[in-house]
């Protein structure tokens, strides 16, 4: 075991000096771009614009992005590049339209419904201090395991702990702990054989890299078995699992049922699919919904104002989904909270040949000539900041820092409509844009909503004594007190009487 160990030191040895290496001669080797001071605030949106969607076959996830998601979910959307990340994208998308999202609309009700229920129960003896990020997980989990993999995770009725959801909670905190090491993965991927990859990191003397091991070893099973059960299932002729596929409730086995021989995914691609939807969309939907009710809880005469539209529009039944996502202080709550309190803090890209970026004003070089584009080397690697450009005061005005639905109630000034911001919805950058943008943008905002909807008319929410710290991982989750590696969100919470 010792000599084991050894080893696995002198390999983590070499490709942090492989790391070294390139990152020494980046800031050694000249290029054009040395020349830039810094372009103003008023001048990225054209590079933006380039980068993500009239270039983006130019501009690639950066390796160390692949490499990390590579060894955590294998070769799904997150980990492939090229035609085959296409061929993967083109596939789902469909699931993912205005079409399914209101064909799935009365699940998701039954779920938040299901919910309700089980906070209604914890609070009707008197108000309880209850971990709402707990929930909003469990709650996330079993509504993409419903709407896209045509399973149920967690009925939501008692307190016990759900090994695969504290797994996936973990799997982002694991990742932040291990620091600069991922950006060195793609030198170590490349000197280490597949077969040896995945004994190795199960015994690399990194308490957080063996955890998340550990966790996406435990996610990737829990995949496999769903997807042999449903594979034994429909062998053996059995028309429940069948029927639900055909409808669409299954969103990875009916998009490969239908797909072409060239087009179909392998066994191990639509596993690791499966593994990064269900993270993806329950991590980044469950801590937002968090994010929204801490906010709501500071803030009462919001909350009221917002339960009051709710329950006006609702009338005590289940809202349509055109009514649903116009609902005017809802939409505005959820993007303002988009805007200033996204998911994920930046994004990288990566130049795969020899290019150029416009720029939208020149700007001066250092050697005093004016810019009016950049020629950027293959190999070069930029961050696309999203919290920047969703709170840029250029765009947003003097109050960009500030918490404000409001202002989405009003005409968005011309200063950002005319920005030309490439975010695939409501001129945000939460959700990126171009070909890489987030696939299920849609899913998410639809399920904050129906979840806020039977939240709101059935509970009220306030501060609990313990202080929420906001901990920066790939993406956002709330902690307290020391244990900064367990999401976590106390709120207190009481029936509402109308």
């Amino acid at each position: 075991m010792d000599a084991i160990v050894l080893f696995v030191q002198c390999l983590l040895i070499f490709g942090l000096s492989l790391g070294i290496y390139h990152a020494v001669k980046c800031v050694f080797v000249s290029t054009s771009l040395d020349n830039i001071p810094g372009p103003p605030s008023q001048s990225f949106v054209k590079a933006l614009h380039t980068i993500l969607v009239k270039d983006g076959s130019i501009w690639e996830q950066t390796p160390h992005f692949v490499a990390a998601n590579g060894a955590l979910f294998g070769p799904g959307l997150l980990a492939t590049l090229g035609d085959q990340h296409r061929r993967q994208r083109k596939m789902i998308n469909p699931v993912f339209s205005a079409n399914h999202m209101r064909f799935m609309l009365p699940m998701f009700y039954g779920t938040a419904r299901r919910l309700r229920d089980a906070i209604k129960s914890r609070v009707e003896n008197g108000p309880q201090e209850l971990d709402m990020a707990n929930w909003m997980g469990r709650t996330a989990l079993e509504l993409i395991g419903q709407g896209g993999l045509g399973y149920s995770f967690d009925k939501l009725v008692d307190d016990k702990k759900y090994v695969l959801a504290e797994s996936m909670k973990r799997m982002f905190p694991s990742v932040s702990k291990l620091g600069v090491l991922p950006l060195f993965l793609p030198q170590l991927r490349a000197i280490v054989p597949a077969g040896l990859r995945g004994p190795l990191a199960s015994i690399v003397p990194i308490a957080a890299a063996r955890d998340m091991k550990y966790n996406s070893d435990f996610v990737a099973q829990k995949m496999q078995d769903i997807y042999d059960s449903k594979k034994r299932a429909l062998q053996q002729g059995d028309e429940a699992v069948a029927e639900q596929i055909g409808q669409g409730k299954d969103i990875m086995m009916k998009a490969n049922m239908h797909a072409t021989e060239k087009d179909g995914l392998s066994e191990y691609e639509l596993v690791s699919q499966m593994s990064i939807l269900v993270l993806a969309a329950m991590d980044t939907t469950s801590n937002t919904l968090s994010r929204i009710l801490l906010i709501l809880a500071e803030r009462p005469d919001v909350q009221q104002r917002l339960r009051a539209e709710v329950i006006e529009a609702s009338q005590g039944e289940d809202l349509s989904y055109d009514r649903l996502m116009q609902l005017p202080f809802l939409d505005a709550v959820c993007r303002e909270t988009l805007r200033l309190y996204p998911p994920l803090q930046w994004s990288g890209r990566v130049a795969t040949q020899n290019t150029v970026v416009p720029v939208s004003n020149p700007i001066r070089g250092i050697d005093g000539k004016l810019i009016t584009q950049m020629v950027v080397p293959k190999g070069t690697e930029v961050l696309l900041g999203v919290i920047g450009c969703n709170t840029s005061k250029a765009f947003w005005g003097e109050d960009a820092l500030d918490w404000k639905p409001e202002r989405w109630l009003a005409p968005l000034p011309e200063s950002v409509t005319k920005a030309g911001l490439p975010g695939v919805t409501a001129n945000l950058m939460s959700f990126l844009g171009g070909r890489r943008a987030c696939i299920g943008f849609m899913f998410a905002e639809m399920e904050m909503k129906v979840v806020l909807v039977a939240l709101l008319q059935s509970f009220v929410f306030s501060p609990s004594d313990t202080q929420v710290l906001w901990i920066p991982s790939p993406v956002f989750y709330p902690a307290v007190n020391e244990d900064r590696t367990t999401p976590r969100m106390p709120l207190q919470v009481s029936a509402y009487h109308q």
